[in-house]
């Protein structure tokens, strides 16, 4: 999955917290649309600047709204964030880009300054398997990925990391894995 940096990825609790997600981001540009499905036949949407709104209870909606936020518009959803869903489409959502829980927009589980919170899963599968020695190569063919997304992850994690080459993101992967927090 393609990390989606613009397209904003909101759960909140209640109605009420979603409606004012929704009237902010409608001041920032973007269209609000209730519900999960798009109504675009074009895969990619977000030159749209779409952001559904909605409940997500059951694993239909929750995979609907995935979806949606894989194909570039932002995510409003209302959902308990304790419930399996809930907590389902949080680790989806944070696959393609940052979560934010609540009105206020606090990102979730990650802290401020923690990089390694900040990489989607496939980067730090990447890493791991770099640290262990591995090549890109055979890290990618070990995570099931093409050689040329691998570099692309990688190279995101060089920028997240602020650093040039591969082998100082892997070392700074490992002192900020090894922080405690």
């Amino acid at each position: 999955m393609t990390r989606q940096p613009d397209a904003p990825h909101h759960v909140v609790a209640s109605g009420a917290d979603a409606e004012s997600v929704v009237r902010r981001l409608a001041r920032e540009g973007w269209i609000p649309r209730e519900g999960f499905a798009l109504p675009d036949p074009a895969w990619d949407v977000t030159g749209a600047r779409l952001v559904l709104h909605g409940r997500v209870a059951d694993r239909e909606n929750l995979q609907l709204a995935v979806l949606a936020a894989a194909r570039g518009a932002g995510i409003v959803a209302v959902c308990d964030a304790d419930t399996p869903v809930g907590r389902a489409l949080i680790d989806d959502l944070s696959r393609l880009g940052a979560v934010h829980l609540g009105p206020g927009g606090q990102p979730a589980p990650a802290d401020a300054g923690d990089t390694v919170a900040e990489l989607v899963p496939e980067q730090r599968a990447l890493l791991d398997r770099l640290a262990a020695g591995d090549t890109i190569a055979a890290a990618a063919a070990a995570e099931f990925l093409s050689l040329r997304t691998a570099n692309r992850r990688i190279a995101e994690a060089r920028a997240l990391f602020g650093v040039r080459t591969t082998r100082e993101a892997v070392l700074a992967y490992l002192r900020q894995r090894r922080t405690p927090g």
